[in-house]
């Protein structure tokens, strides 16, 4: 059960161990070079790993790699990870959007614009089974999709990577998508943890702006932007990532109506929230919510979020470890 061993290793863990496992670092945080050239930095590797104790990495930009380079980028986190006190396996995140492009000679799908288009739930389903063997295959067990926002705000820029307009076949074409992903068990070696976003209501910012204020009254955001997350937690989805931007006022990354009362105790969703791209940061530097890193640090982890997308810096970490031992964050 594997309740019961989590249970048991939380009891083992540190402070220290827990803050770590709640971060999360971009691929340059732990490599020297760029795009194909890129390889593994060991000093930086040992900060990050074994100093840290750093939980989750994931890629950025640019790095389309054969599968045998993957192995030796996991394989040298995955030996750091083993020399650390409690031999946690780092886990390795990726965007497996449309089939496993971020490895070379993947096998590539249409955008979800094109999959929604077909209205054929089984061949979703298929081309996720697919998309997730060839993720896996290069060792990385997680990837950063389906995305289940709405198609309804025209001006938007990523419109084609929804389902479309409607709230039943985003629910039916997401299910698919995370049962292709997640398979009958998550641990297997044909098999992914799913990523469901952007929770919630990111897809249709009133300017048209991406990451930029939409207005949703409750009723609109129950009947049009929640139905999908909900039938996709249902289904399994293991992760959720959180909205970038804010709705009515209030930063996605900060709300704990939405993050806690929503989807943790009325969703009953009981996996892994982690945030977008820097966006404790953006706390203070776009929303104006938080004085500093560190207020921001708090709120959004208070709010509900269990991983920070730091990702190319050691300030979560340290901040976070500060407010535990303030008694800002309860244990």
């Amino acid at each position: 059960n594997y309740s019961v061993q989590i249970e048991a290793l939380l009891k083992k863990m540190t402070i220290e161990e827990k803050v770590g496992q709640m971060t999360q670092l971009e691929i340059g945080q732990i490599t020297s070079g760029g795009d194909s050239s890129i390889k593994i930095d060991p000093v930086k590797l040992e900060k990050a790993i074994v100093q840290y104790k750093v939980g989750s990495i994931l890629n950025v930009n640019g790095h389309a790699l054969p599968v045998e380079r993957w192995w030796e980028i996991i394989g040298a986190i995955q030996e750091a990870s083993s020399r650390t006190r409690l031999k946690i396996p780092n886990i390795y995140g990726i965007d497996s959007i449309h089939g496993a492009n971020y490895i070379k000679g993947a096998t590539l799908f249409p955008q979800q614009i094109g999959m929604g288009a077909t209205w054929n739930p089984n061949l979703m389903q298929k081309a996720m089974e697919i998309t997730a063997m060839e993720t896996r295959a290069a060792a990385i067990p997680w990837s950063f999709s389906p995305v289940l926002d709405i198609g309804r705000q025209p001006m938007w820029p990523r419109f084609w990577e929804t389902f479309g307009e409607d709230p039943y076949l985003i629910s039916v074409m997401g299910v698919s998508f995370v049962r292709g992903l997640e398979g009958q068990n998550v641990a297997s070696d044909r098999s992914v943890a799913a990523s469901l976003k952007h929770y919630v209501g990111y897809g249709f910012p009133f300017s048209g702006r991406d990451r930029t204020t939409a207005l949703i009254p409750e009723n609109v955001l129950r009947e049009y932007h929640l139905p999908q997350f909900e039938a996709a937690v249902k289904a399994g989805a293991r992760t959720v990532m959180v909205n970038s931007a804010e709705v009515n006022g209030t930063p996605g990354h900060i709300n704990k109506y939405l993050l806690t009362d929503v989807l943790k105790n009325e969703l009953k969703f009981d996996g892994l929230i982690v945030s977008d791209w820097e966006d404790i940061k953006k706390l203070v530097s776009q929303w104006k919510v938080a004085k500093d890193e560190k207020e921001a640090t708090m709120m959004a982890i208070n709010a509900g979020i269990d991983m920070s997308m730091v990702p190319n810096s050691f300030i979560f970490s340290d901040l976070l470890l500060e407010l535990v031992k303030e008694r800002k964050v309860p244990m």
